[in-house]
């Protein structure tokens, strides 16, 4: 959440911020939030002034009263009565004015970082580098659609059956090749400094708030609506509540963990065939890294994240790409956001497999999440990135590795599955 004093500090770069981020009416947004604001300061001046007024007065009763000023203690009993039928009337209108405020705020997404390109579609997006040689697949490839019914892999018409489209299940070596990504991935994270964690997948709405995945996305996550939980979008919701409510200390910073979990998605409105097969999921797994930084350090830990991603994909042997999101591809929460896509020979298309991002100070806001210096609390940075989903690494593993006589899998996840071959 984007704070007042930044916004009434910095009016125009904030209109110019959310320009960017193509937010609709973000002129007549900031002047709302401003003259709000300027209410809620009135308001609670007036208050004030009028609490005060009331107290002196209740203070004079008893000496009035002492000194048989009986007419002069009545005229000032019913004068602070006045006053605390006007003060209950400001409380109102204070409370009234600073939810009015809030709602605005929320609507609000994070600003821009300055190098964020300009733009609104992904076609706008900014390569900034690519890494690797697409492979040249052999007579008669297919996609992974096509490979994993042959080699009877990954069931999607069981999944049809069981919950319905977009949960697959995986069978034999297709769950095996789930779960060696799953512990290579982990175990390259903790070899980087990440602690492991494994949390809950379903989280409160106070957890949605705080990492700005509600109200914003609240349609596109799945809801128990009996007990009021949702189920996780990504593990970065549960992770980075952990420390909601906060206040850490400098020395216990940087703060690094990873977890992994199911993820759950509506995906409301997707259709076509990009979307086929493991290319879109409603239940995907996926390793998450999450930190939590100093301001001065966070923009060097997003680059350190980045290629923490990128050492991963090296190490899979797949061709890969990293995007520089723009203003209008960009999340509502993040600031700056790096995609990495990998490259499937078979789709003859770049599918995206990360992002990693650095919300600033826009989660802590919402999370409460401050560190203690100097005996002052300031907000923290809140990064997170995906190290990494499977579904879309699985299909290009899958389609740019098939050979005459199968898959070869890449040889750094031969010792975590135990075969060297899908045939």
């Amino acid at each position: 959440m984007l704070q007042i004093q930044f916004i009434k500090e910095n009016k125009a770069a904030t209109i110019e911020g959310l320009n960017r981020k193509y937010f609709k009416g973000a002129e007549e947004a900031v002047e709302q939030v401003l003259a709000l604001d300027e209410k809620r300061r009135v308001t609670q001046v007036e208050l004030d002034n009028t609490l005060a007024k009331s107290n002196a007065i209740a203070k004079e009763i008893g000496g009035l009263m002492k000194a048989g000023k009986k007419e002069e203690a009545e005229t000032a009993k019913a004068e602070t009565g006045t006053l605390k039928v006007r003060a209950k009337e400001l409380e109102e209108v204070l409370r009234l004015t600073e939810s009015e405020l809030y709602e605005v705020l929320v609507t609000l997404p994070n600003l821009p970082h300055s190098s964020v390109p300009a733009g609104k579609t992904p076609e706008e997006n900014e390569v900034v580098l690519e890494n690797g040689t697409i492979p040249t697949l052999p007579e008669g490839a297919v996609p992974h659609w096509d490979l994993i019914k042959k080699y009877d892999i990954i069931d999607f018409e069981l999944g049809n059956k069981i919950a319905g489209a977009g949960f697959p299940v995986y069978k034999g070596k297709g769950a095996r090749i789930q779960r060696a990504l799953i512990n290579f991935f982990l175990d390259e994270a903790i070899a980087t400094g990440y602690m492991e964690v494994q949390p809950p997948i379903l989280i409160n709405k106070e957890s949605g708030f705080g990492t700005g995945n509600l109200p914003d996305k609240d349609g596109q996550m799945y809801h128990a609506t009996v007990d009021d939980l949702y189920l996780i979008p990504t593990a970065e919701v549960p992770i980075t509540n952990m420390y909601r409510d906060v206040i850490l200390q400098e020395s216990e910073l940087p703060i690094k963990n990873t977890g992994y979990t199911p993820c759950f998605r509506r995906e409301a409105g997707s259709w076509g065939a990009h979307v086929r097969g493991l290319n879109r999921l409603h239940q995907f797994d996926k390793i998450e890294i999450v930190r939590i930084e100093k301001p001065e350090n966070s923009y060097a830990a997003l680059e350190e994240m980045s290629l923490h991603v990128q050492g991963l994909l090296q190490k899979l042997e797949l061709p890969y790409r990293v995007l520089r999101l723009c203003g209008g591809d960009m999340s509502f929460t993040s600031a700056l956001t790096y995609d990495m896509e990998t490259y499937s020979a078979a789709q003859g298309r770049w599918l995206e497999v990360s992002s990693v991002s650095n919300f600033e100070t826009y989660q802590a806001n919402r999370l409460k999440l401050r560190m203690k210096t100097e005996g002052k609390s300031q907000l923290l940075h809140t990064l997170n990135g995906s190290a990494l989903a499977l579904p879309r690494i699985l299909a290009t593993i899958l389609e740019n590795n098939q050979t005459a006589e199968g898959v070869k899998i890449p040889k750094v996840l031969v010792p975590y599955c135990g075969f060297e071959m899908v045939s």
